[in-house]
């Protein structure tokens, strides 16, 4: 199978499997680029995917950087993979088999990587988001300081279980639409046009505005209707 045809599958596979789940597509986690992020109750679960046509060329140093965001990693292969895929991830790596859209095995469960970070996985949030955490915790807006210092104080003064649980609550609530509102906005303002009369007629002008706000950083596609509520 190709990845472009494992993905569908996968999710639905995942949907099934998590009480509540939000996932995330293609989103850079420091030099590599996850194919799959899964948003859980207070957990980040990365999902690399090697399909049937994938080298593991890069994997050594995609498994680096997965465990540094990720509580939870997987290995996502296609059939062709089975026989050696647990010799190129750590132990406490998962492996899930799709060999095709109906045929989806947890090969091996995920545990815990020792080597994730609650200060990469804060890396993830807006500024807007480490705000509210602030505020819900009752500490002040420390407007003077960065993200990765206002992150190195959240960890510091706040219980590290209750602030995964609410840090995950913002990734479950981040509402990505923000961005093609304001990139719709603007575009209506950059093309206003006025109109200026001069000695050899009337000339049209078109405004500039400022830019248009980016993207978020990596994310390709966001599935927001993946979202199922606790039994």
């Amino acid at each position: 199978m190709l990845d472009k045809d494992m993905r569908e599958p996968l999710f639905d596979f995942l949907e099934g499997y998590f009480s509540k789940i939000r996932i995330i597509e293609e989103k850079v986690i420091y030099r590599s680029r996850a194919d799959v992020l899964g948003v859980i109750d207070g957990a980040i679960v990365g999902f690399e995917i090697k399909s049937d046509s994938d080298t593991y060329d890069r994997l050594t140093s995609q498994v680096k950087d997965y465990d540094k965001y990720c509580d939870y990693c997987y290995l996502v292969i296609g059939k062709s993979h089975l026989k050696h895929a647990d010799e190129h991830v750590p132990p406490y790596w998962g492996i899930i088999c799709i060999s095709d859209k109906d045929d989806i095995v947890m090969s091996r469960e995920a545990g815990l990587s020792p080597k994730v970070k609650l200060t990469n996985q804060f890396q993830l949030l807006w500024r807007t988001e480490l705000a509210e955490l602030l505020s819900i915790n009752h500490l002040p807006k420390y407007t003077n300081k960065n993200k990765k210092e206002i992150s190195k104080l959240l960890i510091e003064k706040v219980d590290n279980d209750l602030l995964r649980e609410q840090f995950t609550e913002c990734l479950f609530e981040r509402d990505y639409t923000v961005f093609d509102e304001k990139n719709d906005a603007l575009k209506e303002k950059e093309t206003e046009t006025t109109f200026k009369k001069t000695k050899t007629g009337i000339k049209a002008k078109r405004k500039r505005t400022r830019k248009q706000p980016p993207r978020p950083v990596g994310v390709k596609h966001v599935i927001t209707s993946r979202r199922r509520k606790k039994k």
